[in-house]
This record gives structure tokens, C-alpha cells and sequence, in this order.
């Protein structure tokens, strides 16, 4: 059977980590199918979709990433896989090129998609909005992404100092960051779990729909080995005493 395609792998953890949104949404937005077998007869599942998306500064989920993803282009990008993503929002880096060479800023968003990341107030273009022939325009800084492998480096934060850094496990097994040049722990900051709806997990305010802690304490399925058919027959008071005949094969 063929291995079905999914966007969802396309799209980084740590990008849509402050979106808080569901995968199904992402999904629905992003996928474009072009055909797909029916669901009935049982047809072998084919489905024929977007495979190769470019990735930008607009988000998977929103319009302006399907108006720059049209059905007939096949855009591609060439990113240097990463297999252990070091960089978290709050991060303090110190960036190495550019007219804010030497500068220090805190990391606000990550495009994991193609290892950039935006440093709050730092590598700014300036660009003008609603410039016509009659109105020169409104002036804004806007901040340009940075690419973590080349553009920024770690900065230790028992000294204000860059660094390099790498994995490691403590003696109690937990994994952390630690500098190369001091081998300090580098913690990951607390606000790496805010989302665009609480600050924290813990200040979450639990609403009608969500699933309360209690319930999900309590045991509401006991297994046994027993078929569902069973299990109601044994529920209602049904007993079978009817013999099956023998069946044979050949």
C-alpha cells in the first residue's frame, strides 16, 4: 500500500507551537488535493496533491501562504536539516552579521520551516505602506528573519557572552542546554510555552468543553476478553443458548 503524504510533516513544532491551533486545521488549510479515489467501492487510497510548498514569513494557515502557493508552481528551498533544534522564544542571541553585527536581542518567532527566527527590534529593512503616486506612504521598520545555523549565536547568560552550545543529560536524565565555553546550563526560557491563549499552562482557564482533571483520572473502560456483542448481551441479561452447526472449509 502507498505511504500517504502529509503536510503536517512540512511544517516545524516550534512554528506553529504559538499559534495553538489544531492539526486538522492546518491541514484543511494548507493541503491542496488535486484527486483522490473514492471512499466507496474500497479502492486502493491514491490521492494526488501539492507536495512542495515555499515557505515564507506568511504562516501555513493563512491566505497569504496559498496566494504564494499557487496549484501550477513547484517552488523548492533548500535548508540545511537540523536534527536538534537549540532555539526557543526568549532566547537572548547576539547576532553576527548585518548593520546590528555584535548586537543582542531576545529571539520573538521561529520559522522552522527554513531555520529562520526574528530577534525582537533587531535587522530591520525599512518599508513603506500604502505609498501611492499622491501619498508618500507610511514608514515602518519591519524585522527580517536570521538564520540560526550562520546569522546568530547563543548567548551564555551567567556572562552576557556568545557561545556555542550543545545537548546533555544531567545525572537525574533531564536534557539541557549547556555552553561550550563556560559549560554553564543554558535554561529554556518560560516563554517558550506561551501561546497566542494563555502565558502559561498553568494560568490556562478551563472552559464547558474542556475535559476536566478528575475525568481524566477516572477509569471508564475496563478491558476483557470478551467481543462488543458480548459485552451488551452480558449487559441486557441476553444469554445465547442456541448451538451453532459445524461449518467446514475446503
Amino acid at each position: 500500500m502507498p505511504r500517504q503524504f502529509n503536510v503536517l510533516s512540512l511544517i516545524g513544532e516550534h512554528s506553529k507551537k504559538y499559534a495553538n491551533l489544531p492539526d486538522r486545521f492546518i491541514k484543511r488549510k494548507m493541503e491542496r488535493i488535486y484527486w483522490k479515489t473514492p471512499g466507496w467501492p474500497k479502492y486502493l487510497p491514491i490521492t494526488q496533491q501539492k507536495k512542495k510548498f515555499a515557505f515564507n514569513l506568511s504562516r501555513p494557515w493563512t491566505n497569504e501562504f496559498r496566494l504564494e502557493n499557487p496549484h501550477d508552481a513547484l517552488p523548492f528551498h533548500h535548508v540545511e536539516p537540523i536534527l536538534e533544534w537549540s532555539w526557543f522564544r526568549g532566547d537572548r542571541v547576539e547576532i553576527l552579521v548585518g548593520p546590528d553585527k555584535g548586537k543582542q536581542g531576545i529571539i520573538k518567532t521561529i520559522y522552522q520551516e527554513r531555520n529562520w527566527v526574528i530577534v525582537e527590534g533587531l535587522n530591520t529593512v525599512l518599508k513603506f505602506i500604502g505609498k501611492t503616486k499622491d501619498y508618500p506612504g507610511m514608514p515602518i521598520l519591519q524585522e527580517m528573519p536570521l538564520l540560526v545555523t550562520e546569522d546568530i549565536k547563543h548567548v551564555d547568560p551567567t556572562d552576557l557572552q556568545s557561545t556555542d552550545i550543545e545537548w546533555r543529560f544531567t545525572e537525574d536524565g533531564e536534557k539541557v542546554r549547556v555552553s561550550m565555553r563556560t559549560g554553564r546550563i543554558i535554561p529554556i526560557p518560560p516563554s517558550h510555552n506561551e501561546t497566542a491563549n494563555y502565558k502559561t499552562p498553568q494560568t490556562y482557564p478551563e472552559g464547558d468543553k474542556d475535559t476536566q482533571k478528575n475525568q481524566v483520572e477516572q477509569i471508564t473502560f475496563k478491558p476483557s476478553l470478551k467481543t462488543f456483542e458480548m459485552e451488551i448481551m452480558e449487559k441486557m441479561g441476553i444469554k445465547e443458548d442456541r448451538i451453532q452447526k459445524p461449518t467446514y472449509w475446503y
